[in-house]
Order: structure tokens, then sequence, then C-alpha cells
């Protein structure tokens, strides 16, 4: 069997860790001599930049041949271990993603802007060469470099030699060490190898720092087995802080991409206390004027007369008015320009943090709408404080519709809840933080001092995050049942309401009021929406899963289940409102599973339990009865269902009992004849306890499979059908309803009979009613084919038609259609003589004329 992923990364961790115990007892700890003094380098003739205008806008980083140049002069050091080894380890081993390079270097520069915001604390001083604490991002595609910048703390050279020089040597972790109070346990390089993860991307790393007490030097290293630390030639252009840049490999050359920069920052460092800004390029549209043109040639050569022409033509001189309105005329166009700009990325800020009592529902939706880019309004929400063995602050929220592929990767990893550790995001898809069956809730946890691996995507202790999960699934029940009391408490006074509305119509109707007045309040109530009835449409499989899969909250869970019942057509209800309802010594909760529950509320199996006040729940979802199955109690009753098994009636079950013993007594020759007619198709057949007015029915035993759940079993795309028949299929009990004329008759034909097989007829119509009760009852017939050849042979003796009597084909007479049609085809020939038609009324037109000259002469 393979190991897991976190397995794997355990390994991994534990190799690494005694990798380094092996290296520092085994290596000989050496330094290399200086070879080459480090000159001096001359002064810069241009006056310095003030540090704090530097540190708004740094300088582009340093080209490569430059790099190479201080990497020759510089001091010569060498790693405290073996490096190409531990090299190896984090490319290949340790980060499982290139891009977490970018979230250790933020989440670096976090660390040393908390370090020196909390020495300012004590000595304000610290802070005069550079006030404002950011971080910034800027990146150079044709040098194919990046490169981020922090005003924190920065670095002596002793710092650079000791906690770059050495692996996982954490500068961040002996400062929490020599600290016992205050927030710098806040801080987030615990291991110090968070840096290195810079060489899964870059060839060439180039750190320059700033530190208060010493001056500004540059460290260099291409993640061999050496390091060079010079001193700044350039001098103080940083201020205060730290400026790394990566020379990025052929094959990492997205990172110099605006868009994946930016996404990045977002990903990881969305919710860092400082201002992260990113030198961004952008197209700008500017308008600019253009020169006015004349709008005919006269007006030109009009413009171009001087003064003295323009007198001698007696004309009148322009006028200030005629000025400004050639002004007007001057027309404008607009033009796109490439700037650079510092841009601001991280304006959410982590909500988590604030106390609850501070925090508005405008705010909550906001940061879920940000968080999760839904375009609707959550339904709930809940915000934690955890604090104890493990402390966390976390927010959750019950989004207001399912995503269409919710249960497609059911079983993979969720992007649920996203794991914060001091602000900076580990990893969005940490599927052990809530179940499975809870994936549609979507929130941040954060905590200060999760346990995590070198590599910070796995937790350390198992047994931590059991109790995360644990406080989580109980956070989110109670969430969604503060809905469902909700839902609860608006039905009552929905109820209340609509009395007095009625009342109010009723008077104002006495009052001659406009009908709108009075119904506008009953239109408002009706329109209200109900959020758990939107939350059960899209997440009711998800609650049923919890039942069958969650054992340590099933109780919890089912109190939330909604189904519909024999006494509620129209409306769903709860477990709870079915035992208010139940008979005095009702101890088991009745339902009944199929695909429709007008079809379920006509079923056979129901009549006794319908005819004596029993509520049966009627379930018509497909994973209904795995969840009442897993359930099998509820509040000290027994869940059962009511195809299976027998049924109690709750009220005289001793005469019940006798009577039911006197007539199995009295069937018992039907019953055998029956039960050996049949064979394997049933498991016995025996006298109804659940039958009224039909004949017979099927029912099964009570720890066989229902009709429902044999129908679902079949219906697996990747069932074995010719293994199924041994144990996936029910055990069916022909039951027969002994009150039933049909039954009476079949019992005297068979007790004629007597040890003989009764007539052949007769053995016919009790297949047919076998076929029947099998249809009737929610299972499937075997052979279609044959039962509908039996409802045949009914059939034509109830129109008196001979069994014997053969399918003819009728005589159908032809003839009389093709004479009805002959006509049809010789209309073209009737439409010739229409044509001809005038010619013939030429002469009948003339006669006329003639008897008319005739008449005048």
């Amino acid at each position: 069997m393979g190991l897991t992923f976190s397995q794997r990364m355990r390994i991994i961790s534990l190799s690494f860790i005694a990798l380094l115990i092996f290296a520092y007892v085994t290596v000989v700890h050496t330094q290399a001599e200086n070879k080459a003094t480090t000159p001096t380098p001359p002064a810069s003739e241009e006056k310095q930049k003030s540090p704090e205008s530097e540190a708004k806008s740094p300088e582009t980083p340093l080209p490569e041949e430059e790099a190479k140049k201080l990497e020759e002069q510089g001091e010569k050091h060498t790693f405290q271990t073996d490096v190409a080894r531990l090299m190896d380890i984090i490319i290949n081993a340790l980060y499982t993603h290139k891009e977490v390079f970018l979230r250790e270097l933020i989440s670096n520069g976090s660390d040393a802007l908390d370090k020196i915001r909390y020495l300012s604390i004590k000595d304000p001083s610290i802070l005069k060469a550079l006030k404002e604490l950011k971080l910034m991002i800027e990146f150079n595609k044709e040098d194919k470099t990046i490169t981020i910048t922090d005003t924190g703390v920065g670095m002596t050279k002793e710092d650079l030699i000791k906690n770059l020089g050495t692996v996982a040597k954490s500068g961040t972790a002996a400062f929490v060490e020599a600290l016992s109070k205050g927030d710098a346990s806040n801080l987030i390089g615990q291991f110090g190898v968070g840096f290195y993860s810079t060489y899964l991307v870059a060839k060439k790393v180039v750190v320059t720092s700033k530190h208060n007490d010493d001056d500004q030097y540059i460290w260099i290293s291409q993640a061999g087995s050496s390091f060079t630390v010079i001193k700044d030639p350039k001098g103080n252009t940083l201020g205060r802080g730290t400026r790394v840049t990566l020379y990025l490999k052929e094959d990492a050359v997205e990172f110099v991409e605006q868009d994946t920069v930016k996404n990045l920052a977002l990903k990881y460092s969305e919710f860092i206390n400082y201002p992260i800004f990113i030198h961004m390029q952008k197209q700008v549209t500017k308008e600019i004027e253009e020169e006015a043109v004349p709008a005919n040639k006269t007006e030109t050569a009009e413009a171009n007369k001087t003064e003295e022409t323009k007198k001698e033509e007696g004309k009148v001189e322009i006028t200030e008015e005629k000025k400004e309105e050639k002004k007007e005329e001057k027309k404008k166009k607009s033009v796109t320009e490439t700037v650079w700009q510092w841009e601001l990325v991280n304006e959410n800020k982590a909500l988590w943090l604030r106390n609850k009592e501070d925090v508005t529902k405008e705010e909550y939706v906001k940061f879920y709408k940000s968080l999760t880019k839904a375009t609707d309004d959550p339904l709930a929400y809940e915000h934690i404080k955890a604090e104890g063995d493990i402390e966390f602050k976390a927010i959750l929220y019950i989004p207001t519709s399912a995503p269409h592929d919710l249960f497609d990767n059911y079983y993979g990893r969720s992007k649920a809840i996203k794991l914060y550790v001091k602000r900076v995001l580990v990893t969005e898809e940490f599927e052990e933080l809530l179940p499975r069956y809870m994936n549609f809730v979507k929130g941040v946890l954060d905590s200060d001092d999760l346990p995590l691996n070198v590599n910070r995507e796995q937790l350390q202790q198992q047994k931590v995050l059991k109790v995360i999960t644990k406080k989580l699934v109980r956070n989110c029940i109670k969430m969604i049942e503060r809905l469902a009391k909700n839902e609860t408490e608006k039905e009552k006074d929905d109820d209340e309401e609509e009395e007095d509305t009625n009342k109010n119509v009723t008077a104002k109707a006495e009052e001659k009021v406009p009908e709108n007045e009075a119904v506008n309040k009953t239109g408002n109530e009706t329109a209200k929406e109900n959020k758990f009835e939107k939350f059960w449409q899209n997440f009711g499989k998800n609650i049923k899963l919890g039942v069958i899969e969650d054992s340590s909250n099933r109780n919890s869970l089912a109190k939330l289940l909604r189904f519909y019942s024999t006494k509620k057509m129209d409306k769903m209800t709860t477990l709870d409102e079915y035992i208010s309802r139940k008979k005095a010594k009702q101890d088991i909760i009745y339902y009944l599973a199929g695909d429709n529950k007008d079809v379920l509320i006509k079923s056979p199996l129901l009549q006794k339990l319908k005819n004596n006040d029993i509520e049966v729940l009627l379930l018509e979802d497909p994973i209904d009865e795995y969840c009442m199955n897993s359930l099998s109690e509820y509040e000290k009753l027994k869940v059962q269902n009511a195809a299976k098994g027998d049924i109690k009636l709750f009220d005289d079950a001793e005469a019940e009992k006798k009577k039911l013993k006197k007539l199995q007594e009295m069937y018992k020759p039907l019953t055998e004849w029956w039960k050996k007619h049949l064979g394997k198709k049933v498991e016995k057949v025996e006298v109804a306890t659940r039958l009224i007015e039909s004949p017979c029915a099927i029912s099964t035993s009570e720890y066989g499979y229902s009709a429902n759940m044999e129908k679902i079993s079949r219906s697996q795309a990747f069932a074995n059908q010719d293994k199924m028949a041994s144990y996936l299929l029910a055990r069916k009990i022909l039951e027969l309803n002994p009150s039933h004329p049909i039954v009476k008759k079949l019992l005297e034909k068979v007790k004629e009979a007597g040890s003989a097989e009764p007539d052949p007829k007769i053995v016919e119509l009790s297949d047919v009613l076998f076929d029947s009760a099998i249809l009737n009852s929610g299972f499937s017939v075997e052979d279609t084919h044959a039962y509908f050849e039996k409802i045949e042979k009914i059939v034509r003796k109830s129109f008196e038609v001979k069994d014997d009597e053969k399918v003819e084909e009728p005589y159908v007479d032809l003839t009389e259609e093709e004479k009805k049609e002959e006509p049809k085809k010789e209309e073209p020939k009737k439409e010739e003589p229409k044509k001809e038609e005038p010619k013939k009324e030429e002469p009948t037109k003339e006669e006329p004329k003639k008897t008319d000259l005739q008449a005048n002469n």
C-alpha cells in the first residue's frame, strides 16, 4: 500500500532534521580567508537622496555584470552545512509549488517590520530614518528579475553572515527566544529555511540590507557552497530595511508577469498587517488640445489679413468675444500613455482579528464576497475565537447557493477553508480541517501557534487537528441550528400574524377601506425569504451524508433533517415535530422510501398504519434510506422502515396477536401451497398485518434490502448482477389480506383441490396476483413479457376472445380511396377551359351592341 502525501511529507521533514544534525556533527566549520582586500568605494559626487524619499521609490536592482564584479571583490564565506545536499532537498522535495518563494519572502519582510515596530515601542527614535512601514515588489522583464523590499529592521553584516550563511538558522526564532513577553511571538519564520525557497526560481540571489547600527551591505549567492558579503559601494540608499533581488531561471520567467505577481501577492499575503505595493505598468488616457481648424477658406483668408488691410476695407476689428469663440473651436484628442505606478494590493484587512462585537453585518458580507468572489450575500456566518489547548480565530460562512460541482470531487481536496498562520496563507486545500460533508462551508482560519511542518503546508500533530476540526464542526452545526430555529419562530409568528391580518382585513372591509391597503401586509409576509428552506434545497444532501459519516455528531445533525410525511404532504417536517404528534404508546418512528411522495402515500404497505392514524415519513431522495439506516435510533425511539419486518399498531397488542394467530391457522393451506408454488421467489407467505384494501403485498425481512434499496443497487453502473442475487436482493415476504374477497376465494379453491394441484386457471391467476403485488410494492418484475402475456389472457376472457384466436391482418379496400383521389389528379385539366372562356364570351358581348344599333335605327 502506498504512502499518503502527508506521510511522505513527514518522512521528508524527519530526514531533513536528521540531515541537519548529521551535518552539524560531522562537517568541520571552516571559513575561507579573504583573498582580496575590499577597496573603499569612491564617494559619489552627486548629492545623496534622503533615506525616506529613496525608500518610497527604491532604486533599480543591480545589473548582473555589476553584481559579478562585487562578488569577485567581496569577502568569501562558506555555508555552515552540506549545502549542496540541503538545496537539493529544498528544491526537489520540501516545497510542492514554486510560487511559495513569494510567500516566504513577503513573510520574512513582515517579520522584519514586526521586529522594528516592537522595538520602536520602547525606543521611538529607531524609526527616525524611515517612519513608514511597508513592503514593495517590483519586476523587470528585460533583466528577468523580481525584487522585494521592506522597510523593516534590516540586517548588519554579522546578521547577513549568521542568518543567511547558516542554513536553518532562524533570526526570527532567536528573536522570539530572547523575548518572553510582547507580540514578538506573532513572527513567522521559525525554521530558517523559508529564504532558501528562492532557489526554486532563482539562479542568483542578491540581498541588500541596512540596519540602524551598521552600514549598508550586499549579500550575493548562487546556491552553491559559498556566498559573498560586501559593503554597498553606493552607500545608504535604503535608509533602513532589506531588498532581495532574484535573477530568475529560464523556467521561471512567468514570475515577472505583472498579473502573476499581483495574484500571488494577493493569494498568500492579502491580510498581512503592512501595506504591500507593486510597481505596475498602466495605460493612462489623456486629452490634449489641437490647433483650431477654420470652417472655410474665406475665414482662413480673413484671419491672415493684417489690421491695416482690414481698416482699408472698412471692416470692424475682431472683438474679444470672437477671439473666445475661436479658442473654443480648438479640438481635443485622446492620447494613451504607459506609466509606472505603485499600487496597493492588500486593501482588505484581517477581519477575524477584530472583536465580533465591533464588526458590522455589512463588513462580514463584504469580506465574504471578497473571499469567495460571490455576488450574493451569505445565508449565515459565524465568528469564532477558540482558546485552550490550541488558540485560533476563524470566520465561517454558509453560501446562499450550491456550486454545480459540489459533489464532483467529494473525496478529493477541498478549498472550503483557507488556512492562515499569522495572516499568511499556508494552504487553501487543507482537506482535514472540516469533514467532507461540510465542503460547502467557506471561510478562513488563522492561528499563531499551529505546529506546521518545515514547508508550512502540513500540520505536525494529528491531535491538534482533531481539536480544531471538532470545534469547527460544532460551530458549523450551531450556524445551521440558528437558521432552523429562526425558521420555526418565523412559522409561529406568521401563523399569529396571519390571524391578526385576517381580523384586520375583516375590520377594514367593514370600514370600507381599499383592498390594496389590507392585502399589502399579507403579501409582504408571504414574500419573506425562508433562509433554512434555501439551505435545505442546496445543502440537504450534505447533512444526510453527515448523519451517515459522522457518528460523533449524528444526533445533532439528525435534528436538522427534513422529510415529508403522511400528515405533512405540503411542507417538510422534522423528527422532533414527528415525535410531538406520535401516539401515546408509540415507540417507533416509521418511514417509507421511494421515488415520489405522491406514489408512496398510495402504497399498500401503509394502509393499516394510515387507518390507525400513525404518521409515516415519506423519503423520496435516493440517499434518504441510507441516512435512516445509519440513524437506527432517535431520542430513544427506534427508526423502522414500514416496508420491512412486522409493524405495531400500539393499541391492544394482546388481542391483535391472538387474532393473527387464528387467522394464520385458518389460511395455512393457502400460505403453504403458495410458498411451495413460488419457491425461492419469496422467503415466506403469511397473513398480513398491514393491509386493508389490497389483496396482497410484498414486504421484506427486517435485516434485508427494501424494494427501494434493491432498485438503487441494481442501477449501479458497476454492479455485478450475478453476485447480487446471493446477498443484495431483498428477501421478499408475500403478505395476504385475509379480509379481501379474492384471497378468500383462493383459499376455497386450494381447499377444494386438497393435496392435488389447483386448477391451472387458478394457478395462473395467483401468478398474476403475485406479479401485481411485486409492482405495487415498489419492486420490478423479472420477466415483464410473461407478465404481459398473462394480463392479455385475462383481457381476452373479459372480452370473450378465444385464447387460440390468431392475430390476422384486417382487409383494407383501397379502391374507394383511389376513386376519391382521381378528381384531385384531374384538377389541372379542368383549368384549361377556364383559360379559353374569354374567347367564347366575345360574340356574346357583340350581340347586345348589334341590337342597340338596330334599336337606334
